[in-house]
């Protein structure tokens, strides 16, 4: 192929055709004319030498070629883009937008922090935050619309990891729970019917994992998908959680919540803040990755 006939906007465009898969989307984020969209789809019909999308009824699909591009173009694309990555970030005129995911307690327990640093220092910066869904979903095409990842754990491929603060759990029960001052005896914290969090990409709560490892399995009676669900039902049940303690400290005055001491520890968790190799040396990485680290130092200050 010569290199000379090659018009980068029909990379653009092939991009945007095969994350859509329809031309009247691809127009839309191309914000170009369908029948433009079009035209553009035909010329790299005819470069490629295959139709890339075809028609399956009422819906277009990909073909295997189309599909086998899909990877190899958005890195390529990601290398082009990354030679005009400006050298500073000015955050009081940045319109920037960065996607975070992490689980539901982190975003209790960070984001109302981060954001008012956010707000002060940035006010056209957008933050997207989508919940965490295991390490499974780390395609590298997902991978590279993460800008941050807060969690436990090992890195993911691909990321740094760096600690934010650490955590312990406690049982967290409503203030008047009959049980409230036995829950330290063994025995009874078996028999207490207990509410489990287990996260999309997870098999069981971590808890009930670590229990199972010394032989003990405790009552399940309730699974959620979120720490602070699980929180809402103790609340207003005699169910006991087994959570973080950070999260019952910020939730019990509102939910009026007791922390109590297990009859069994973890541990002390650690939560981290993972990037991608990279973002390493991009300025409006760097400022945010600060911001955050910022607030989990803030966090680790305060008694839970």
């Amino acid at each position: 192929m010569n290199l000379n006939l090659l018009d980068l906007n029909l990379l653009v465009a092939l991009d945007a055709l095969l994350r859509e898969t329809s031309v009247s989307r691809a127009a839309m984020r191309l914000r170009l004319s369908q029948p433009a969209t079009s035209h553009a789809l035909q010329r790299l019909r005819d470069l490629i030498g295959d139709p890339l999308l075809v028609r399956n009824g009422a819906r277009m699909e990909l073909t295997p070629r189309a599909q086998a591009l899909r990877g190899p173009l958005a890195h390529a694309l990601d290398q082009v883009r990354a030679l005009f990555v400006p050298d500073e970030f000015d955050a009081t005129r940045s319109e920037r937008h960065f996607r975070l995911m992490m689980p539901d307690l982190a975003v209790e327990l960070l984001m109302p922090s981060l954001m008012e640093k956010v707000t002060r220092a940035a006010p056209n910066v957008t933050i997207d935050v989508v919940p965490w869904r295991g390490p499974a979903i780390f395609t590298p095409e997902f991978a590279r619309t993460i800008d941050l990842v807060i969690s436990i754990g090992n890195a993911f491929k691909g990321f740094h990891r760096q600690r934010l603060y650490t955590d312990s759990d406690a049982l967290a029960v409503r203030r008047g729970h009959p049980l409230r001052t036995k829950l330290g005896k063994r025995e009874v914290f078996l028999a207490a019917r207990h509410v489990a969090v287990v996260i999309r990409g997870q098999n069981e709560d971590l808890i009930d994992t670590w229990l199972r490892a010394k032989g003990i399995e405790r009552r399940i009676a309730l699974v959620v998908p979120g720490y602070i669900e699980a929180l809402h039902v103790v609340a207003r049940t005699d169910l006991v959680g087994f959570v973080p303690r950070r999260l019952i400290a910020a939730l019990s005055k509102q939910l009026s919540l007791v922390a109590l001491t297990p009859p069994l520890d973890p541990g002390i968790d650690e939560q981290h803040m993972f990037y991608p190799t990279r973002a390493q040396m991009d300025p409006g990485s760097i400022w945010l990755r600060r911001l955050m680290l910022e607030t989990g130092r803030e966090l680790e200050a305060r008694k839970a």
